[in-house]
């Protein structure tokens, strides 16, 4: 079995950090584009994608700024993110998502990414 490699996307984002951190910390932001139905208890989403549950338990969270979670499947070390940044030189927001894949499908899984994003934007009028 191959190890897992990070790698990192960033899109840049025309939001607040605060009402963007509302679309990546809470049951109602993430049920608008990550996911058909989330719940959160004792600190674990639970995510549903026609009829098929996936929980991740969150590790880290600041607000607006970043939350990191972990899938109960996934190996302990491994997790994903979603930071905002503000660019020091445009001050623009940019939303950076990281995460863990076979080195050989890091470039679909970020093309995966691209497509959740995009419904993201398109959720928050980017």
């Amino acid at each position: 079995m191959s190890k897992k490699v990070q790698y990192e996307i960033e899109y840049p984002v025309r939001c607040s950090p605060g009402i963007l951190y509302e679309f990546l910390s809470t049951p109602a932001g993430l049920q608008e584009w990550f996911a058909d139905k989330v719940d959160l208890k004792d600190n674990v989403f639970s995510f549903s994608w026609n009829g098929s549950v996936e929980e991740a338990e969150v590790l880290e969270q600041e607000e607006d700024e970043f939350i990191r979670l972990h899938w109960l499947h996934a190996p302990k070390e491994e997790y994903f993110e979603f930071r905002i940044q503000i660019s020091e030189v445009t001050n623009e927001t940019i939303l950076v998502v990281k995460d863990f894949a076979d080195k050989r499908e890091v470039k679909d899984q970020s093309q995966l990414w691209d497509y959740q994003i995009k419904d993201l934007f398109h959720r928050i009028g980017n």
